[in-house]
């Protein structure tokens, strides 16, 4: 009976030790979930990532100055606020992170882009012309 009152307390710990790592790593991939609000590197706008399909989109939810979307190719929508324009539109799970569009109110252009967490909070924003003319933003979490 010895051995087993020795090997039930192992057993226990070698389950509390599991169930710890199991939670861990739960914990970890929520502080790699990309919805909140991140701060552009310019640090001139806000925008909020939410879950979007497979993905996430993101909106602008401030900027600094006017913030008008000046250089929309549509002359219609050139007098409207940036504000609550969705700019991310990453709807397709990549190998590091998510894939899809980006529009750019600064020259009214859309882009292949991506998204790619690089820390808890960081994200890496890149918008690409063919493929081959990649422009990279790194964002930081600010909610």
């Amino acid at each position: 009976m010895r051995p087993a009152t020795v090997f039930a307390p192992t057993l226990f710990a070698v389950c509390l030790v599991a169930s710890c790592l199991v939670g861990s790593g739960a914990q970890a991939q929520k502080a790699a979930d990309p919805a909140g609000i991140w701060l552009t590197e310019t640090g001139d706008s806000k925008v909020r990532l939410t879950r979007c399909g497979a993905g996430f989109c993101g909106t602008i939810v401030s900027t600094a100055g006017k913030g008008l979307d000046a250089n929309n190719p549509d002359p219609a929508l050139r007098t409207r606020s940036v504000v609550g324009v969705q700019i991310v539109n990453a709807t397709s799970p990549s190998d590091d992170g998510y894939s899809g569009t980006l529009y750019n109110p600064k020259d009214g252009k859309t882009y292949s882009g991506s998204l790619k967490m690089t820390g808890p909070n960081a994200i890496e924003v890149s918008g690409c012309v063919m493929s081959v003319f990649c422009k990279r933003q790194t964002w930081k979490r600010v909610g």
